[in-house]
């Protein structure tokens, strides 16, 4: 029999403070049963002896404080699996909002889990395809990195997201293969536009969401990746699926933190944001990875806009230094109407050269990427030299430099959120492209490579 206690003593915005409180542990839920009969959930935040603050999982309005009473459940906030959880969407606490049955699970997973350890990682090896020419090409995401996508306010990462989700597969095994899609912080509208996305396209049935609106509870912003995650050891690690979650936007995870960190009186660190903030994004990238001896596997792409397009904001820094690289959008490229406007040079996947190659891609992969990286970062730097000294100040070569680069963001980058391009053809487009360029200029491809691919059109 669970023990009910009518021991509120006070309110703090999203905390409710209980006294006399005995057995109830950190992160346990709790049930609090309103004067009128109406039910809400809490959880434990803190415990000081026999006083404890919960976090309540929506607003205080109509909660008495002499006769209201809560119960704790014994355990934490769980999620419940089967792989009937495929094609389904969720909210932020895991709870069905398609229309569709409760789900009757295998098992029930506490959605805390615990960071990899190391020593049981497996090294990232494996090629993915997203389709998309500027990661596929040169920032390579291979099965079981974290590699974040870091746009700004008002640029079309919504779009880049549904993109990646729609077409990325791990090569020679597509039917193994299942993404998890959160959302956290967004409208209404937004909602609806990756719902329709993934129905449209039947992309549904290998995916399963978790849509958190930004009118929802902080607590459930912050429930949300964790639910992903779980599902998503659960697909990979029960059902040795390969599994890729997506998760937008992690600012108003951090947001969302900053606001409970606030509400408990903590001491802020850097803008205001709780000082444990690496830490708690480290327990919840570190979660993907592949296992020794288990096939299935989590790669991770979460997305998060920067302040003021700040790289140096805390939530892009932090992720910078757990993460393996990152993809970055420019707002420049948005304004020239480029389609994703993935900013290459700044971008990196640094486990991108263990991806690639023979066997996994194509075996003058990381010649062609090199050489695409070198050309592209000469281009724009002649192109500048142009805007301030005029095009006569530049020499032959400077002007085809100019004018590959100006070709390689209208035809290799922007290919627009429907085109899905195989490995193989964003190969082909990069050796078209320097065909723009004398052949003596190829200096980081080998010739084998030259002779087999540049010049088998007789070029």
């Amino acid at each position: 029999m669970l023990k009910e206690y009518k021991t509120i003593y006070e309110i703090a915005g999203p905390l409710m403070m209980l006294k006399q409180v005995t057995d109830v542990s950190l992160g346990e839920l709790g049930e609090i049963q309103l004067a009128n009969g109406e039910k809400r959930l809490c959880k434990v935040m803190e415990i000081d002896g026999t006083n404890c603050i919960v976090q309540l999982f929506e607003n205080s309005a109509g909660i008495n404080l002499a006769e209201s009473t809560v119960k704790f459940l014994g355990h934490g906030v769980e999620l419940a699996v089967s792989p009937d959880i495929m094609g389904r969407v969720f909210d932020g606490m895991g709870r069905p909002i398609d229309g569709g049955p409760d789900i009757i699970p295998d098992k029930r997973l506490d959605v805390n889990g615990l960071p990899m350890n190391p020593a049981a990682r497996d090294y990232p090896s494996e090629f993915i395809q997203t389709g998309v020419s500027a990661i596929d090409g040169l920032n390579t995401l291979v099965r079981g990195q974290k590699l974040p996508i870091f746009s700004a306010s008002g640029l079309p990462h919504a779009n880049l997201a549904v993109q990646i989700a729609r077409q990325a597969k791990v090569l020679n095994a597509d039917s193994n293969f299942a993404v998890v899609f959160a959302a956290m912080g967004i409208t209404f509208e937004e909602a609806n536009f990756f719902i329709e996305d993934f129905n449209r396209t039947g992309a549904i049935e290998r995916t399963v969401l978790f849509m958190n609106l930004a009118n929802d509870p902080a607590v459930e912003r912050i429930s949300t990746p964790k639910m992903a995650l779980t599902a998503a050891e659960y697909l990979a690690f029960d059902l040795n699926m390969h599994v890729l979650v997506i998760m937008t936007d992690i600012t108003y995870y951090a947001e969302a933190l900053r606001e409970i960190s606030a509400a408990r009186k903590e001491v802020p660190g850097r803008r205001g944001y709780p000082g444990y903030l690496y830490t708690d994004l480290a327990t919840l990238y570190e979660r993907a990875g592949r296992k020794k001896g288990i096939d299935g596997s989590i790669t991770l792409i979460p997305i998060l806009t920067m302040p003021e397009d700040d790289k140096t904001h805390p939530i892009p820094d932090l992720t910078g230094y757990i993460t393996e690289g990152q993809i970055i959008l420019s707002r420049e490229l948005h304004r020239k109407g480029v389609t994703p406007p993935i900013d290459v040079l700044p971008s990196l996947s640094r486990l991108k050269d263990k991806g690639i190659g023979k066997g996994k891609t194509r075996e003058d992969h990381a010649d062609t990427m090199n050489q695409l990286f070198a050309a592209y970062s000469r281009g724009k730097e002649c192109r500048e030299l142009a805007t301030i000294l005029g095009e006569s100040a530049l020499s032959e070569t400077d002007r085809l430099y100019a004018q590959f680069s100006e070709s390689f963001e209208n035809t290799y980058v922007s290919q627009g959120f429907k085109t899905n391009r195989s490995v193989e053809e964003t190969l082909d487009i990069g050796w078209e492209l320097l065909k723009i360029l004398p052949k003596s200029e190829l200096k980081r491809i080998r010739s084998e490579y030259i002779e087999k691919y540049l010049e088998k059109d007789g070029n």
